[in-house]
């Protein structure tokens, strides 16, 4: 059985949903965080405003990403430092990825700090070496054999999967030029094809997939894949 939201988790959620309200003009139903060692991973449900609702309905999903991405680069160290203030972490690295179609969301921190409270994660789990083997059949075809990557199960409903070395020499050669934005949503879209039409993840880890989201520091050559499965399967 999962275990209860702890205080800062359920402070967390409140504080987020309501800084999503107040940005984007609409909350979502639901935000879920997950604190697991230096890990902090927030899951948000039913999240699409009237707008976006529309542009969405006209094929303008790139539109409706590009918004969102400058809206969170005024969020994101708001967050951080609230994290900071709620959990003693202090979020060197922020991930964020929307599933737009299903209307869900990701952000996803990862601190050199514990939480305040310690809660453990699962490093071993059902599939993961299979999960692994899949995730580097995955990058190669659309970057590359990952240098190093790890995985571990958060909680029932949540695995993350980090990826280091993954970039290819013309696409750093792009973020030279300074076309991070362009690049990330060129691999947005080849990787997240790649993941959710990939027929094998439930198999492997003998459960529902509900969501897979994946985001990049370009920076530090490294990406974050965030797997919501069903955890009475």
């Amino acid at each position: 059985m999962e275990k209860p939201i702890n205080k800062n988790s359920a402070e967390l959620s409140s504080y987020i949903s309501k800084i999503l309200r107040d940005h984007f003009g609409k909350g979502p139903e639901s935000v879920h965080v997950s604190l697991g060692k230096t890990f902090i991973i927030v899951y948000i449900r039913n999240f699409l405003t009237p707008t976006e609702k529309v542009l969405m309905n006209q094929k303008q999903d790139e539109s409706v990403q590009q918004t969102r991405g400058l809206v969170m680069q005024t969020l994101i160290p708001e967050i951080k430092a609230y994290i900071k203030i709620v959990t003693g972490m202090e979020i060197r690295e922020f991930y964020y990825d929307w599933s737009l179609q299903n209307k869900s969301a990701m952000f996803t921190g990862i601190s050199t700090d514990s939480t305040s409270t310690d809660f453990p994660i699962t490093e071993e789990f059902t599939g993961k070496a299979e999960l692994i083997n899949e995730m580097i059949y995955l990058s190669s075809e659309s970057e590359k054999k990952p240098e190093e990557i790890y995985a571990c199960r958060v909680n029932q409903r949540t695995i993350l999967v980090i990826r280091n070395g993954i970039l290819v020499r013309i696409e750093k050669q792009l973020i030279r030029q300074g076309m991070q934005e362009q690049l990330k949503l060129a691999k947005r879209t080849l990787e997240k094809g790649l993941l959710h039409n990939n027929n094998h993840f439930e198999g492997i880890l003998d459960t529902k997939v509900i969501d897979i989201f994946v985001d990049w520091d370009f920076d530090l050559d490294k990406s974050v894949i965030v797997f919501v499965v069903n955890p009475t399967k």
